[in-house]
Formats: structure tokens, sequence, C-alpha cells
């Protein structure tokens, strides 16, 4: 049985810290992980998902009265844009295992996506912002098992890459 944290009052400048280590912006996936044919419309639906999620993110640090980082944005961009200078085995072009990496990552973001909502949930003194962080977790568990679906097939591509 795993332990429950107790309901009580939130210490701001403990859960500022914990939000602003949150990317606000940054990679959503979109362009990522060879959005094309059996990929492309799963991965448009949790994109749009994932943007709409980071908006409910935004709205939290408003509401709680926080402050948004603006350089956190950019440094995420670019190590987004520098993650794909990787080697993968091909010197031009995208290959099965730029997916598979990609869709890893994609993987990891949502895992730690689904970690805040329900810290979140977890904390009784940020019931006042009127959102369903139950809600959000479930549905980032959604797009989890949508992506790991998705990675388990663009896995199964590389043993048939050359």
């Amino acid at each position: 049985m795993s332990p429950t944290p107790s309901k009580g009052v939130v210490k701001p400048r403990a859960l500022s810290r914990y939000l602003s280590q949150r990317p606000s912006r940054g990679s959503d996936g979109r362009g990522r992980a060879g959005a094309a044919g059996t990929f492309g419309q799963p991965l448009d639906r949790i994109c749009k998902e994932i943007e709409e999620d980071r908006a409910t993110l935004e709205q939290v640090i408003d509401r709680l009265g926080f402050s948004q980082s603006r350089v956190k944005p950019a440094g995420a961009w670019v190590a987004e844009k520098l993650g794909r200078l990787k080697l993968n085995g091909r010197l031009r072009g995208y290959s099965p295992l730029s997916r598979v990496l990609e869709l890893e990552g994609l993987l990891i973001g949502i895992t730690g996506k689904m970690a805040l909502w329900e810290t979140l949930a977890d904390l009784g003194d940020v019931e006042r912002l009127e959102i369903d962080f139950a809600q959000m977790s479930a549905r980032a568990a959604e797009q989890r098992s949508a992506v790991d679906d998705l990675h388990r097939l663009a896995a199964a591509a590389l043993a048939t890459d050359d």
C-alpha cells in the first residue's frame, strides 16, 4: 500500500518552486516521432491535448499568483532542437531509431505530467482552483498508453531497418 500524503495548507514558496520546474513551453511532440502514416493521427490528437494541458498548467500558475519563467521555455526549445542532432545511423533524414527515441521522450514527458496532476490532486489547498486534477491525470494516463502503443510499433520497425 502506498502512502497517502495528508492534505493541508500548501506552502506557496515550495509549490511555486515545484511548478516553476515544469516546462510551460517547449516540446509538445508536434513534428516529432515521424508524425506520418500510422503515427500521424494519434500524435496529432495527443499533441493537441498536450497544448491544452499546458494551458491548464499556466492557469494553475496564474490563479495561484505565481510568475512563469520567460527563460525556461527558450531553453526547452533549444534542448529539443539539440536533441535532434543525435546520431541515428543516417547522415540525413529520419530513421526508425529517431522515431523510437522521440516517442520515448514523449513518454517521459507525459509520465512527468501525470505525476504533476496527481501531486496537485493530493494537495488540499488547491481545490479552490476548480480544476479536476484526477481527470487531468486520467487523460495523461490515456496519452501515455497511446504513445506506448505507438512506441511498440516503432520499436518493431527497428528489426527491419537496414
